[in-house]
């Protein structure tokens, strides 16, 4: 498995498509960076390739008619027989990549090639490949010293890097982040110290936003279809009493934080993501059903009369 190589190749695929899905290809530093959402239009069908590119092809991104009860409007689907690869090893945002002025969070398979976060210590997943991809949610396209940086920690030269960028509030953007239904439960259950090697399938579904005006209330938009509109369903192997010991943990309502818009939490604690409880990351609802024993456990729920003030205001 072959993270980078199989995403530079649907990186590849979107550059030929790039006329039709609005996206602007760029080459800075050396690199090839595709804008699909910062100055560029992008779209609907950007976001999808995004996300896929974010799993590293490891999963499938789809749009399709929400349920009306939760929000009336279309929704992000996601599945995926690769989860810790797809979701953990590439599609996580767990690269903060400050440098100068520009900021951006980071994802996609490159992390992989990066190696720093303590993350890959425990989940075994690091490459030394010949090309490195990554996703930037960011509202400027990388510097050149950006594009050093990057292939540098991914220990390449920058010819061999490919970024894709889009800002939160694009569509594009917006798209790629709600697809990440299944990674939040994923890296709830790593902080919760389950054994991810008991997972063996994933499924999502969570409400697409409409576009914000901005990046900052976009961040409150799409944290939003997560906490309060995401349901995900996992198969797993094992014991069933550890599911009905951790499941409770899992979705969003776990945390003390849950129950209000994320733009009011994120204002409450001085917009510093880092004091909001971490539990509250994760799906609304969770089901994992145990493929030994037969049984399925649900917990959590959806809080549609949230998405609607999140979505509306």
């Amino acid at each position: 498995m072959k993270l980078n190589q199989q995403a530079a190749a649907l990186c590849q695929s979107l550059i030929d498509r790039a006329e039709t899905l609005r996206a602007e290809v760029h080459q800075i530093g050396g690199a090839v960076v595709v804008d699909l959402g910062v100055n560029a239009r992008g779209g609907l069908e950007a976001g999808l390739a995004l996300a896929e590119i974010c799993l590293a092809g490891l999963g499938r991104v789809n749009l399709m008619p929400g349920d009306p009860a939760v929000w009336p409007g279309p929704a992000v689907v996601v599945s995926t027989d690769r989860p810790v690869a797809a979701c953990l090893a590439s599609q996580y945002a767990g690269w903060q990549i400050a440098q100068g002025e520009y900021f951006a969070m980071g994802s996609g398979p490159m992390r992989a090639a990066a190696g720093r976060e303590a993350l890959f210590d425990e989940i075994g997943v690091r490459e030394r490949p010949d090309v490195a991809v990554g996703v930037l949610e960011t509202a400027k396209l990388p510097t050149e010293e950006v594009v050093e940086f990057i292939a540098a920690e991914c220990g390449i030269a920058p010819s061999q890097l490919m970024l894709l960028a889009a800002r939160t509030a694009s569509q594009a953007g917006t798209l790629q982040v709600v697809a990440r239904s299944i990674e939040t439960a994923l890296h709830k259950l790593h902080e919760l110290k389950f054994d991810l090697r008991r997972i063996e399938s994933g499924w999502g579904v969570a409400p697409l936003p409409p576009p914000a005006a901005d990046d900052l209330a976009g961040i409150g938009r799409t944290n939003d279809a997560i906490l309060y509109g995401a349901r995900v369903t996992l198969w797993v192997r094992g014991d069933d009493a550890s599911l009905e010991s951790v499941g409770p943990s899992i979705p969003s309502s776990a945390s003390p934080d849950h129950g209000e818009p994320f733009a009011s939490i994120f204002e409450r604690y001085g917009r510093d993501f880092y004091q909001i409880d971490p539990q509250l990351f994760s799906p609304a609802e969770i089901t994992l059903c145990n493929l030994d024993s037969g049984r399925s456990y649900r917990f959590g729920r959806v809080l549609p009369a949230v998405i609607e003030r999140s979505f509306r205001t």
